[in-house]
């Protein structure tokens, strides 16, 4: 597998890079975060990126994408991850959009994806709840037959982005048993919607989540994504490339947060002379260095998968995430380390990278999680 970028894809990773260091610092994302922001981060920015078309990177031309491949999506997460940027791109895209393109029906796809590329229409998928852990599968929302449609009622929990989403993707259980994976159907859920609360959650890394909570909601027919009692399938795929593409973002904060750190041990002086040349640090520094290029590695292998449509993509999704959520907490924890009594500080930048390392390292499953599935996945 060719694991390096293309001269196109190149060129797509600098002009994120411009747009992110010309656009947003980690001075914005403090003030956000000090200002108690409702939603935790700027509609007009988001609204940049779906001019330059990042929005419909992976969604077809007939409704407005640009029919390219996840791997050129991944370079615009990593660059968003290099500056912490909160702006909903993966929620919106990699959950919201690719649900309903992947089983939204015709009519669906049509109302909805044009708005979602054009960055007028905000969309998330909300899984998780109080007793489901990482098991997607875990749904005891429930959804009741009501004539010709349907009531829902349930809690979700830790939902990205799901204050200021005009749409909700939620599974619910329309057969069997909570933790069967047949059973579940995905309903879309107009926030405004009577019977609909959400509720803004405060994460250490202050990104926007939201406690859903849907007492007697009402839904049509038309309002399903997929065949009734057929979500689960399309659950776990659209799962498997958020994971991917949270690796993605996860990989760009740990280089810039290795980065940070490199800089640091090179202008450090101490007894005299730079620390960056104790022996010590040198071999911290350079177990950092190879953490993250291992992670660089299963990052781009899992993309290239997806690109690929290949049957790996689940046990590729697994190695990246747990390999991203180890040597996130490692290198964020050595940055504050080497950094010395200053990085233990608020006001410096590196606990904006080790707070993100915490939240991102169980968003979707932790390390240890994604190990166990993995060897689920080859029959142990």
């Amino acid at each position: 597998m060719d694991l390096v970028l293309t001269e196109e894809q190149d060129l797509l990773q600098q002009t994120a890079r411009e747009f992110v260091t010309k656009n947003s610092s980690l001075r914005r994302i403090r003030a956000l975060r000090d200002g108690h922001d409702p939603v935790g981060y700027s509609r007009e920015l988001y609204g940049e990126m779906a001019k330059l078309g990042w929005l419909g990177i992976t969604f077809p031309e007939e409704y407005g994408g640009l029919a390219l491949g996840y791997t050129e999506l991944m370079v615009i997460l990593e660059e968003l991850g290099r500056g912490l940027l909160p702006e909903p791109l993966l929620s919106t895209v990699l959950l919201g959009g690719s649900t309903i393109a992947t089983a939204g029906s015709p009519a669906q796809r049509k109302a909805l994806l044009p708005a979602l590329i054009n960055g007028e229409l905000l969309v998330t998928l909300a899984t998780q709840e109080p007793h489901s852990r990482y098991n997607p599968f875990h749904v005891e929302t429930s959804a009741a037959r009501d004539g010709s449609g349907w009531v829902l009622n349930g809690t979700k929990i830790q939902v990205p982005d799901g204050v200021g989403a005009d749409r909700l993707i939620v599974p619910a259980r329309t057969r069997g048993d909570v933790a069967d994976r047949a059973g579940i159907t995905l309903f879309l859920v107009d926030t405004k919607a009577s019977g609909v609360s959400v509720e803004r959650q405060w994460r250490i890394d202050a990104r926007n989540t939201a406690l859903v909570r849907l007492e007697g909601v009402r839904v049509g027919e038309a309002d399903a994504i997929g065949a009734v009692d057929a979500g689960g399938d399309t659950l776990g795929a659209v799962i498997d490339q958020a994971t991917i593409g949270v690796c993605a973002e996860m990989l760009g904060s740990m280089t810039a947060a290795l980065e940070m750190t490199l800089d640091y041990l090179k202008t450090r002086v101490q007894f005299g002379v730079v620390i960056g040349t104790f022996q010590a640090l040198k071999h911290r520094a350079a177990n950092m260095y190879i953490e993250t290029e291992l992670a660089r590695s299963a990052v781009f292998a899992a993309h290239k998968a997806l690109d690929k449509k290949s049957p790996e993509v689940a046990r590729l999704a697994s190695i990246a995430k747990a390999r991203c959520s180890d040597a996130f907490v490692l290198i964020g924890n050595e940055g504050v380390q080497m950094h010395g009594g200053i990085g233990m500080t608020d006001e410096h930048d590196m606990g904006f990278f080790i707070k993100r390392a915490r939240a991102a390292e169980v968003t979707f499953g932790d390390a240890a999680y994604h190990r166990n599935r993995f060897a689920e996945l080859q029959g142990y």
